[in-house]
């Protein structure tokens, strides 16, 4: 023992750090994890085996798969936010641009396929016939709104939607996992550093005792390893608060910070997942993009028939039967072309209507524990072990170092 206190004594500034390299190593795993989780986004070094590519992005599919069902499943009812939408106010917000686009249509169908008709009008035919056209489109529009409110799941498929977007964009989706966990991963960090001190006492004890060079490089493992499992652990469990001598209250930190969680996970999906042009993309370049334009066609057709029901005889004997049906097909794919750039000026109107974030928010605050949990635990559970590992070998690497600080 006389020798074991001689040797403090002397190498005391040394035995003092001891501690403190063990909290650095605790905390340098632990930031290392946490970036591996994330990056790099694209795979880096020579496949299969010899590089690395973050967990979240390189399962991002199967992660947005699981954000996704638990979005659909739980979180949104796109039947209640399409009938929070007015179609009258709709209507008034892209008046301007509804009438120019009508304009357009109607002037740019009938010069193709029928110029010469159309060159005989005189300006004010021409005029006249364009304004009763336009004088109907609201009610297209209004008809429009109300057939696609009441067959959305015939011409929007929501899941394949979110699942484009999430794994289209890889950086979205580890900023929609990253900005909800930022500080759980702020607290993985931390407890490198508590654990790590705590460890690292203890290591310079078995050294003082042993002078054993393995017990540096194994304590340096051992502190990677089980700091960054027990950090991951106290991110979830306990789901529910325990309480502890009637004072202190335990429960997993992301399970603590539900209320935030929600608001920040409604506004990501509402900013940069179900927004107005992706559903608007969605429905017009989605795999069931050719209902809507089978509806717009119903609509136009229904509105050219009406036009011309005074003179249908007059215009199937000038134009021709075969014809008419080119301009309503041709008219209706007009309409659905223009319709992005029309509809962008409702877009406002529309977000605030929809309020996407507040229904997220709302029923995420509902989950429970064990779905709430679901929002972020697949993150860690894909290749947690390599994260863990990783840890250790860091740890083991860096207790290394220490075993030639020690000895010379």
């Amino acid at each position: 023992m006389d020798g074991v206190l001689e040797d403090l004594a002397r190498h005391w500034p040394l035995y003092a750090a001891i501690p403190f390299i063990a909290a650095l190593i605790g905390y340098a795993t632990k930031r290392v994890a946490i970036e591996m989780m994330f990056r790099p986004l694209e795979f880096v070094g020579v496949k299969p085996f010899l590089g690395w590519q973050g967990v979240v992005p390189k399962h991002g599919g199967r992660m947005a798969a699981v954000a996704t069902d638990l979005l659909t499943s739980n979180l949104i009812d796109l039947k209640e936010i399409f009938s929070r939408i007015d179609p009258d106010r709709i209507t008034r917000e892209i008046e301007q641009p509804l009438l120019r686009a009508v304009d357009d249509i109607a002037r740019d169908v009938l010069q193709e396929y029928h110029p010469r008709l159309w060159e005989m009008l005189p300006t004010m035919a021409q005029d006249l016939i364009i304004k009763q056209v336009q004088a109907s489109s609201p009610g297209v529009v209004r008809d429009l709104m109300n057939e696609i409110r009441d067959n959305l799941d015939e011409v929007l498929d929501v899941k394949q939607m979110t699942v484009q977007n999430l794994t289209g964009d890889k950086a979205l989706l580890v900023r929609l996992i990253r900005e909800t966990s930022r500080p759980e991963m702020a607290f993985i960090a931390r407890a490198g550093i508590y654990f790590g001190f705590a460890l690292g006492v203890v290591q310079a004890v078995v050294w003082a005792l042993t002078k054993e060079p393995l017990v540096l490089p194994i304590f340096g493992g051992c502190i990677g390893l089980l700091t960054d499992w027990l950090a991951i652990k106290m991110i979830f469990v306990p789901r529910e608060p325990i309480r502890v001598f009637h004072r202190f209250t335990l429960q997993g930190k992301f399970q603590r910070r539900r209320a935030e969680v929600a608001r920040q996970y409604g506004e990501i999906i509402a900013t940069d997942v179900l927004t107005v042009p992706n559903l608007i993309d969605s429905i017009l370049r989605g795999p069931r993009s050719d209902r809507l334009l089978a509806m717009v066609q119903r609509t136009v057709a229904k509105v050219v028939d009406e036009q011309t029901s005074l003179a249908k005889p007059v215009v199937a004997a000038t134009v021709g039967g075969e014809r008419l049906r080119e301009i309503k097909h041709a008219a209706a794919e007009e309409a659905v072309r223009r319709l992005p750039d029309t509809m962008r000026h409702a877009e406002g109107y529309l977000t605030a209507a929809m309020d996407v974030a507040n229904m997220v928010e709302e029923r995420m605050l509902a989950l429970t524990p064990i779905e709430y949990e679901g929002l972020l635990r697949p993150a860690f559970r894909q290749d947690e072990w390599k994260l863990i590992a990783v840890g250790g070998v860091i740890g083991f690497l860096v207790g290394e170092l220490q075993v030639l600080l020690m000895l010379h």
